[in-house]
C-alpha cells in the first residue's frame, strides 16, 4: 500500500464532491427523456419485440454473468505491465497496487470501450430506427463490460454476485432520475461495510427490464436524432460515446470509493 491516509481522505472527498453533483437538479436531463415517449409510439412491434427479447438475454447477466463476464487474465497484464518489479498473478495481487495505477487502468478501459461503442453508434445510425432495435442491447452489453472492467481493476471480482448487483446498480445509478440518484448513493454508502446493504440492494432491482428502460431513456435527444437514416451516423456514435463515458466515470468513482474505505479501514 502506497498512500498515505491524508491522500486517501484527500481522493475520498473529491469522490464525496462528485457524488454530490450527481445529485443537483438539471433542466435538461428531464427534458431530454421526452423523445423516448413519443418514440414508444413511432417505433414498429417487431422492433418493441426484437428488443425485449435481447433484454431478457441481457437480464440473465444478474443471475450468472452469462455471456457478458469479462475476461480478468487480460486486465492482470496490463498491471503486470505497469507493475514489472512486482507478483501480479491474481485479483488478490491486483487489491495491493497503488490507486494511481487503478485509476490509469480502469480510464484506459472505459476509453476503449467508449471508442467501441462511438463505432457501433455510427454502424447502426445509417439504418435510422431500423437498426436501433440492435444498437441498444449492444450498447447494455458494453456498458457491463465496462463496469466489469472497472471492477476488476481495483481488484473487485464480477464473478460474484454481490459485484454483478453492484455493477448493475452502477448502471442504474448513471440513467437514473434526480431522485433515483439520490436514493442509489444512499443505498450504496456501507455496501461493503454492512451485509444488510448488499441484501437491500439485491431486493430493490425490482426487474432488469425496469433498469433498461431507464437506461434507454436517459440517451434521449441524441438517440432520437439517430432514427434519421444516414444522419443518424453521427448522432449515434455521439450518444454511445457519452454514454459509455458517464457509466465508466460512474463505476470508477463507486469502485475507487470502495477500495479508499478498505485501506482506511487498514490503517486504523
Amino acid at each position: 500500500m502506497t498512500e498515505h491516509q491524508e491522500d486517501l481522505q484527500k481522493q475520498l472527498k473529491e469522490i464525496e464532491k462528485w457524488e454530490k453533483e450527481q445529485q443537483k437538479v438539471w433542466f435538461w436531463d428531464k427534458l431530454s427523456r421526452l423523445p423516448f415517449q413519443l418514440l414508444d409510439k413511432l417505433t414498429p412491434d417487431f422492433i418493441h419485440k426484437k428488443i425485449g427479447t435481447l433484454l431478457d438475454e441481457v437480464g440473465s447477466f444478474i443471475q450468472t454473468g452469462g455471456q457478458y463476464l469479462t475476461s480478468e487474465k487480460q486486465i492482470i497484464k496490463h498491471f503486470q505491465k505497469k507493475l514489472p518489479d512486482e507478483p501480479i498473478d491474481s485479483l488478490q495481487d491486483v487489491q495491493k497496487a497503488p490507486l494511481a495505477i487503478m485509476d490509469d487502468i480502469a480510464e484506459s478501459m472505459g476509453r476503449n470501450r467508449a471508442n467501441a461503442a462511438a463505432v457501433q453508434g455510427a454502424t447502426t445510425g445509417v439504418g435510422g430506427v431500423f437498426t436501433l432495435a440492435a444498437d441498444i442491447p449492444a450498447v447494455l452489453g458494453l456498458s457491463l463490460k465496462t463496469l466489469q472492467d472497472i471492477a476488476v481493476a481495483y481488484g473487485y471480482d464480477p464473478k460474484e454476485k454481490k459485484e454483478r448487483v453492484f455493477i448493475v446498480k452502477c448502471l442504474q445509478l448513471s440513467s437514473a432520475d434526480i431522485v433515483g440518484k439520490k436514493s442509489i448513493l444512499k443505498e450504496l454508502k456501507d455496501y461493503d461495510q454492512d451485509s444488510r446493504t448488499y441484501k437491500s440492494a439485491a431486493s430493490q432491482i425490482q426487474g432488469w427490464r425496469e433498469v433498461v428502460y431507464s437506461y434507454r431513456d436517459s440517451f434521449g435527444w441524441k438517440k432520437f436524432f439517430q432514427m434519421v437514416p444516414v444522419a443518424g451516423m453521427v448522432f449515434g456514435a455521439s450518444a454511445n460515446r457519452s454514454a459509455l463515458h458517464s457509466i465508466a466515470e460512474t463505476g470508477m468513482m463507486l469502485y475507487k470509493k470502495r477500495r479508499i474505505l478498505e485501506r482506511l479501514k487498514e490503517t486504523e
